[in-house]
C-alpha cells in the first residue's frame, strides 16, 4: 500500500472563495466542485510516478503530463495538454554564507475545476501562500489561476529579495577590489558571477511564459487577473534586468582586478630592475 502521507502537503475544495468541508477523496472532491462550482486545491511535494498516480490518477492526466510532474529540473515553460494548462515556475535559494545559488521548481496543472501543485526543491516560497490567500476569499472566488497567480507572485517576491542579497555581495567585492590592497580578487568575483550567471538562468526563461499566459490569445485566463499579472510581470522583468546589471558590473570590476594585478606587477619588475641597478 502506497503511504502518501508525506507527499500530500494540503488538499481543500474552495467553493465561493471560501474553505468547505468535502470528501476525502480528492476527485469526489473535484467532482463536487464540477457539480456544485468551485475548484480544489491539491499541494503535492517530490511525489514518485506511483504517488502522483495514487493521488491524482482519477483526474485522467496527460501520460505527458504525468511525466512532467515527476520530473524535476526542468526550464519555466506554459504548455497545454488537452485543455489542462502546464505552468512551470523556477524557485531560487541564496546560502550567502556560502554565497550560492540552488533551485528547484513548481509544477502547476490547472484546470477549471482543480488545480495542482507540484513541488521539487525546497519549500518555504509557499509556506504562507494558502493561508494568505485564504484571508481574500473575493481573490479565491475567481478560480484556479488565482491560486497561480498567488505563487507567482510569492516567487518572483522570493527572487527580488535574493536581488538584494546578491547585490550586497558585488557591492563587497567591488569595494576589495578599488581598497588599494595588493591582492586579487579574481577567485572570489568569479565564483559570485557564476552564482548570479545561474540565478538568471532560472528567472529570465519565465519571462517568456508569463508573457504568453497574459496575452489576448491565451483565453482560458480570467479578465479581471490579467492586471495582477501584468504587475507581476513587470515585477519579474525589472528582477532579470537587476541581475543583468549586476552581471555587467561583476565583469567590470573582474576587468578591474585583473588590470590592478597587472599594474602592481610591473611596478615590481621596475622596483626591481632599479635594485639591480
Amino acid at each position: 500500500m502506497i503511504n502518501t502521507s508525506q507527499v500530500i502537503v494540503d488538499v481543500a475544495l474552495y467553493q465561493n472563495g471560501l474553505r468547505v468541508a468535502a470528501p476525502s477523496d480528492i476527485s469526489d472532491q473535484v467532482d463536487k466542485a464540477r457539480s456544485e462550482g468551485g475548484f480544489v486545491w491539491v499541494g503535492l511535494a517530490e511525489p514518485t510516478k506511483e504517488e502522483f498516480d495514487h493521488v491524482v490518477g482519477e483526474l485522467n492526466f496527460h501520460p505527458l503530463a504525468v511525466e512532467d510532474a515527476v520530473s524535476a529540473k526542468q526550464r519555466p515553460k506554459i504548455e497545454d495538454y488537452a485543455g489542462l494548462t502546464f505552468f512551470v515556475i523556477k524557485t531560487v535559494f541564496y546560502d550567502e554564507v556560502k554565497s550560492e545559488i540552488t533551485t528547484g521548481e513548481l509544477l502547476c496543472f490547472i484546470d477549471k475545476h482543480f488545480i495542482v501543485i507540484v513541488r521539487h526543491g525546497e519549500g518555504s516560497p509557499l509556506t504562507t501562500v494558502r493561508h494568505d490567500i485564504e484571508q481574500h476569499p473575493e481573490q479565491l472566488k475567481i478560480g484556479p489561476f488565482a491560486v497561480l497567480h498567488a505563487v507567482i507572485d510569492r516567487v518572483i517576491d522570493g527572487y527580488t529579495t535574493i536581488a538584494a542579497e546578491l547585490e550586497n555581495d558585488v557591492i563587497n567585492i567591488e569595494t576589495k577590489v578599488f581598497s588599494g590592497k595588493r591582492k586579487t580578487y579574481s577567485q572570489e568575483i568569479y565564483f559570485l558571477k557564476r552564482e548570479v550567471i545561474e540565478y538568471r538562468h532560472a528567472i529570465e526563461p519565465l519571462l517568456q511564459p508569463l508573457q504568453k499566459l497574459i496575452s489576448d490569445t491565451f483565453t482560458l485566463l480570467p479578465d479581471q487577473l490579467r492586471p495582477f499579472f501584468r504587475d507581476t510581470s513587470d515585477h519579474l522583468q525589472h528582477a532579470c534586468e537587476h541581475a543583468s546589471g549586476m552581471d555587467t558590473l561583476l565583469t567590470t570590476v573582474l576587468q578591474a582586478d585583473i588590470a590592478h594585478v597587472q599594474v602592481r606587477q610591473n611596478e615590481d619588475v621596475r622596483r626591481n630592475y632599479r635594485d639591480w641597478e
